[in-house]
């Protein structure tokens, strides 16, 4: 038997615990952003709609086998690594000269289309690498310093409002994307066990903000030149 769905489009099951479709806010976007390769604002927002839709059908699904959300499930390096997957292929979909890098943990994360072999590449110099965070303004930790387009995309989970079941969807409220090259960056010595990794310091930081795409954000929202 076919669930019933309300106006929504959600099963009757999910409005016993307020399961609710996200929606991106159009006008929290910058309309001066500097976008590379044909990029689009209706990109951003068409790949965080994609997103909002995902955890919208899939929490409604868990909701009426009355399981928990799927960001309260998955720990936040997962979470963050899915969404960062999702909104790449998602960016693919929709940009018009961008694909997916077809090689296995390749660099950046999207490619120009036709400029590599098979759009292909271990490490190039043509496209946007794509990060994903909670933590506020951008900071992120990569595998190494280059020259790159960066995009970052900062998002917030709501895990701790009582009872679960009214805790808001994750809601991305952050958006930057900024030419960076190697000097931008700092080194983060770890131990001998540990994987070596690279964090634009307080400057390159200063310069992905300055570049911001997308800004909604309760408190403090920084301006353009912020």
């Amino acid at each position: 038997m076919h669930a019933t769905e309300n106006a929504s489009g959600c099963a009757l099951g999910c409005q016993a615990v307020r399961i609710h479709r996200r929606q991106v806010d159009a006008q929290r976007f910058n309309r001066d952003a500097i976008l590379p390769y044909e990029l689009r604002l209706l990109d951003f927002q068409a790949a965080m709609q994609d997103v909002y839709d995902f955890f919208f059908d899939v929490n409604g699904f868990l909701a009426v086998k009355g399981l928990g959300r799927l960001e309260d499930t998955l720990r936040k390096a997962i979470l963050s690594g899915m969404l960062s997957d999702m909104l790449t292929a998602s960016m693919a979909a929709h940009a018009r000269t961008l694909v997916e890098n077809q090689q296995h943990n390749g660099h950046p994360d999207l490619v120009v289309k036709g400029v590599y072999s098979g759009d292909a590449v271990k490490a190039g110099a043509e496209g946007v690498e794509i990060k994903t965070t909670l933590k506020k303004g951008g900071a992120v930790d990569t595998h190494g310093a280059r020259d790159q387009w960066f995009c970052v995309f900062v998002y917030q989970v709501d895990n701790v409002t009582e009872p679960a079941a009214d805790r808001d969807p994750l809601r991305f409220t952050e958006v930057y994307l900024a030419e960076v090259t190697t000097a931008d960056f700092r080194r983060n010595e770890r131990g001998e066990l540990g994987t070596r990794t690279a964090t634009l310091h307080a400057d390159g930081v200063a310069k992905l903000r300055r570049s911001w795409v997308y800004l909604d954000l309760v408190d403090n929202r920084p301006g353009p030149g912020s």
